[in-house]
């Protein structure tokens, strides 16, 4: 992944969780996004999720478009699927496809017990000297998952309340959404999305915190809606806008 559309898609999110009631009740939930940097439309990112019964399972695409896509076409599909209980989310597996106009590949996850217990790469992943060990990332979730918890529709005054660990078989990283403050009708979030572990060196050196704010606005279905995620990458400033 290229480090614009990886900061797009990491500093940004995807999804929602709501609590079990005594009937089983199917929540689905789906947007567009454009992703937009220095003025420059870069990628969309589309997502599709449904929630019943306790569990959830989601799908998003993020591909490059406008003039991005004239230079290079890039492409990733993710599904996720696991149990979600409140903000609390337990995945099973995570399957990504990428192409980055050069080449193809397949990365998959499962989990046991919420410990990741298998990674694979089609075609392998070249190792490094020093690895992240799936055995000591339980209890974070893939990026799929996490991006579907912060930009999920929520009740009001529920905003802002995210705070999760991510891994995705090589990094590890935060995500977390606090501070509202209500402006209009709109709500507005800080957050911070963080490197931890498994990054290159320079990449640590360059830069671990990248501050992003979400709006929230009312939706028709009566809940809170994210309509925008602005942000400072490496590369100016960047936003995601549902469409």
């Amino acid at each position: 992944m290229t480090k614009s559309l990886r900061i797009a898609t990491l500093a940004l999110s995807i999804f929602a969780a709501l609590p079990v009631t005594a009937i089983a009740q199917q929540v689905e939930d789906k947007a567009t996004f454009d992703v937009v940097i220095r003025g420059i439309s870069a990628a969309t990112l589309a997502f599709s999720g449904v929630e019943e019964n306790g569990n959830y399972a989601v799908s998003g695409v993020l591909k490059s478009a406008g003039l991005a896509a004239m230079f290079r076409k890039i492409s990733y599909t993710a599904t996720a699927k696991g149990a979600v209980s409140g903000s609390r989310y337990t995945p099973f597996s995570y399957v990504e496809k990428s192409d980055n106009g050069k080449k193809q590949s397949t990365s998959k996850m499962t989990y046991t017990r919420g410990v990741p217990s298998a990674v694979q790469y089609t075609p392998a992943r070249e190792a490094r000297e020093k690895e992240v060990s799936p055995a000591t990332q339980g209890g974070t979730v893939d990026t799929l998952t996490a991006l579907y918890a912060i930009l999920r529709d929520v009740d009001a005054g529920q905003e802002c309340r995210i705070s999760l660990k991510m891994y995705d078989g090589r990094y590890v990283s935060s995500i977390a959404t606090s501070k509202p403050q209500a402006k209009g009708k709109s709500v507005i979030c800080s957050g911070q999305y963080r490197r931890i572990a498994g990054f290159k060196p320079d990449d640590m050196a360059e830069r671990t915190t990248f501050p992003f704010s979400l709006t929230y606005q009312p939706a028709a279905n009566g809940r809170m809606r994210v309509t925008e995620v602005a942000m400072e990458s490496l590369y100016g400033k960047a936003a995601m806008k549902r469409r």
